[in-house]
């Protein structure tokens, strides 16, 4: 197949560009290096079955260009992590809006298959879970950007299932906390990357709020199983799946495995949200998927416990970056 991914040198993208180049799939990727990084796809530069182009997704006349020549789009260019929001929200909104509409407006224009990369911040602070892909979503006020990102994702969705009304065949894929080798060291969206830079840098592992707040973290390997399902299973066509480990963990308890993984002496220290994100940041206590729509029509299953993720996750780390 020949397979466009946006965002594929970012930390998701280029674990799926790998997968699909190791499949046999020929691999054009489209990404600005915003948050991506050319060191993720770097071994791939030579490879005659890899194509790289260093543009945004706003960019038609690059899209026009190129999508007609796809047998499948995986989309997961887009502005990511709270506080990048936060610092620029009309940026993120313009990325993740005008972007997708792009990407399917020439998905539909030459009728090509699509998955969608969305996220767990779709449900916004809703206080019931799981989390059921069809649930009602509940969002702070329009005045905190914190809900922005929020908001465009949803507009992608809503674009994507308007097109699939259509008939195009398109799937919506909603990540939850996604960690694995690759994570950028800056933790841009990620608690994960933050609390082992911070280890294994011997620097207070900061835990905002009280850490009692839980989130349930998805092993990479698990991650693109149910990225790769959802763009090869007819079932999957005109549906959105919850992409997530079950497995509830509390922020503070994952800042002390981390430490006790690391062999790290570095203290733990409480940081208030508001000296971190600014005054009227709003966070969700709980996020936990419900994973049998997944399961039922995708054949999902996340395989890889916490620790043993974690432990992978870190040696990646010591191997690439200096600390």
């Amino acid at each position: 197949m020949r397979v466009l991914v946006t965002g594929g040198a970012g930390y998701i993208g280029s674990n799926l560009v790998d997968l699909l180049i190791k499949r046999g799939d020929e691999v054009l990727v489209i990404d600005n290096l915003s948050t991506g990084k050319i060191e993720n796809i770097r071994h791939l530069l030579g490879n005659a079955a890899f194509h790289f182009i260093n543009d945004s997704i706003l960019n038609e006349h690059l899209l026009e260009r190129f999508i007609p020549s796809m047998d499948c789009i995986f989309h997961l260019a887009a502005a990511v992590g709270v506080r990048n929001i936060l610092q620029d929200p009309l940026a993120a909104i313009n990325t993740n809006v005008r972007g997708t509409e792009a990407v399917l407006g020439f998905a539909f224009k030459y009728w090509k298959r699509v998955v969608l990369a969305s996220t767990s911040e779709i449900y916004g602070k809703a206080a019931h879970v799981p989390y059921r892909e069809d649930d009602d979503r509940v969002l702070g006020a329009t005045g905190v950007a914190r809900w922005s990102y929020s908001m465009s994702k949803a507009i992608d969705e809503h674009f994507a299932f308007a097109y699939a009304a259509k008939g195009l065949p398109v799937s919506i894929v909603r990540y939850f906390n996604s960690y694995g080798p690759r994570l950028d060291e800056r933790g841009y969206g990620s608690v994960v990357a933050n609390f082992i830079r911070q280890a294994l840098r011997g620097e207070p592992l900061t835990v905002h709020g009280d850490g009692k707040q839980s989130r349930c973290f998805t092993y990479i390997d698990d991650t693109l199983a149910g990225t790769l399902l959802a763009g090869e299973r007819a079932t999957a066509i005109g549906e959105a799946f919850n992409i997530g480990s079950t497995q509830e963990t509390p922020i503070l308890d994952l800042a002390r495995t981390i430490k006790r993984l690391t062999r790290s002496r570095s203290p733990i220290e409480f940081l208030p949200y508001q000296a971190y994100y600014g005054e009227g940041f709003e966070d969700t206590r709980r996020r936990v998927p419900a994973v049998d729509k997944a399961r039922r029509l995708l054949g999902f299953r996340p395989r890889v416990a916490l620790e043993q993720g974690l432990k992978k996750t870190i040696a990646w780390s010591r191997q690439h970056y200096s600390y």
